[in-house]
């Protein structure tokens, strides 16, 4: 069978070279590309796979068995809608949701000990480092009462809000101090 003037293997390996091309430009520059919440069948990531899928299946077909070129074809077809549906739903899918995802959650923050490595001013935004049990996390911060707060002071998460710690002065108890609270809490 003759399409475009080309024997169809020539053709699958064509469109096959050329999708694999395009995929791999795809994966360097996809994000120009950023469709947002379209039709996830309009998203290139799939349509590249089912180009790629479809002309390595019907390459295939058409070297290794005797079938005709539209059974080849339908097979290609279908076979390559199957996959791309596997693609989507077991790699894309959880990937793109993933990616919204963080490290850590900033629930159990707030009563943490964190350092003071940018400067909190009055009524203005410093940096925090904290250690957790994925890493170092440094966020911005600013002081509970607006009040400034120096570079390697230690302070205490008070609340999160807005992706922001607010933040007090912490002063470490020492043993006799804890006695005394916990005495006056009984």
């Amino acid at each position: 069978m003759m399409v475009f003037g080309l024997p169809i293997e020539e053709l699958y390996m064509y469109s096959l070279l050329a999708a694999g091309a395009v995929t791999v430009l795809y994966v360097f520059f996809g994000d120009v590309t950023d469709f947002g919440e379209a039709l996830p069948v309009l998203n290139p990531m799939v349509i590249l796979a089912f180009i790629t899928f479809g002309a390595a299946i019907g390459l295939l077909l058409e070297s290794a068995t005797s079938f005709n070129e539209w059974s080849v074809l339908g097979i290609a077809v279908m076979g390559s809608a199957v996959l791309d549906l596997l693609l989507y739903f077991c790699i894309l899918l959880p990937l793109s949701s993933a990616g919204s995802s963080s490290a850590y959650a900033e629930e159990p923050l707030p009563g943490q000990v964190a350092n003071v490595v940018i400067p909190i001013p009055v009524d203005g935004y410093g940096e925090v480092v904290l250690e957790t049990y994925t890493g170092m996390i440094s966020k911005r911060a600013t002081g509970y009462e607006n009040e400034a707060i120096d570079q390697d002071e230690k302070v205490l998460i008070i609340e999160v809000n807005d992706d922001t710690l607010y933040v007090q002065a912490y002063k470490p108890l020492d043993f006799i101090e804890k006695i005394k609270l916990a005495r006056e809490i009984q």
